[in-house]
């Protein structure tokens, strides 16, 4: 196996905690290597894991996991490690998995899960959709289908995704999670191959030519997954589509990075709104 037989890739770096006395990372911290890339995989197909489970009745139990140990990883090392959907049959499925340091392939093994009913632990059939899913991913079919509308045909998902971030994360004021301006803002929301919403955003005119983007938000359980990049880019489109030639927002300070990276700078200084610093920022269209 090779780092370029992987489509997903979960990066990190060697913790003190994990070295022995030998100065190398303790064989068994692979396996957690191995499970923190697994929920990474789930995320990267826009699926929040329990919630998913629940909606197909059922859950994922290891049945076997093997492991060929080929190199040493050190601390402080920048590790990658690759899971791979190899095979599904009845009620199981095996996932390839590697450990890579750069190119260098230091652990490769195996996950073998099955299927079960969570209640018995009795095995069941994957469910088609599952298998679908899972197939699809590893063909590099895209996991999210970003829909515009308006706030009659998109507003309860939006929602939805706004309470569980503005809401129930960050504890901002319902009053302030929806307003009068969603009435006439091109919404934007995101929904994962279940059809789940899963991030949310909104376009509306704040002047001649000045687009403004607000209310950007995705679910926890799936952020990192390029969720808000794919939110972004289809309302940065809409306003090009419609003419303007230049958008705003208001940022989250947390959020500045992710807006850095998609060409917006910063304008005039940091504020609070909603209990939360923000800071203005804009880029041409």
């Amino acid at each position: 196996m090779q780092r370029s037989e992987f489509r997903f890739l979960d990066r990190q770096r060697v913790r003190w905690a994990e070295v022995d006395m030998q100065r190398i990372v303790f064989n068994g911290h692979y396996l957690m290597y191995l499970d923190t890339a697994v929920a990474g995989y789930w995320r990267a197909m826009a699926l929040p894991y329990q919630g998913t489970m629940d909606a197909l009745q059922g859950d994922l139990y290891v049945r076997k996991a093997t492991l060929e140990y080929e190199g040493s990883a050190h601390y402080d090392d920048l590790l990658e490690t690759g899971i791979r959907c190899a095979r599904i049959g009845n009620a199981s499925m095996a996932f390839a998995a590697a450990v890579f340091r750069g190119e260098q392939r230091l652990v490769h093994g195996e996950l073998v899960y099955v299927f079960a009913d969570p209640a018995t632990q009795t095995s069941r059939p994957v469910p088609q959709a599952l298998r679908e899913l899972l197939e699809g991913f590893e063909a590099g079919q895209p996991m999210v289908d970003v829909r515009l509308g308006d706030w009659g045909r998109l507003g309860a998902d939006a929602q939805h995704v706004r309470h569980a971030v503005f809401g129930e994360e960050q504890g901002i004021a319902a009053d302030l999670v929806a307003d009068d301006n969603d009435a006439r803002a091109l919404q934007a929301v995101a929904y994962n191959r279940f059809g789940v919403p899963v991030a949310c955003g909104r376009l509306l005119q704040a002047a001649p030519s000045l687009a403004q983007i607000g209310r950007m938000a995705a679910l926890a359980t799936v952020r990192g997954a390029g969720l808000g990049t794919a939110v972004l880019d289809a309302l940065l489109q809409a306003a090009r589509k419609r003419g303007d030639r230049e958008v705003m927002l208001k940022a989250q300070s947390a959020a500045t990075p992710f807006y850095r990276h998609a060409g917006f700078v910063a304008v005039g200084e940091p504020f609070v709104e909603a209990g939360v610093p923000h800071l203005e920022m804009r880029r041409a269209l």
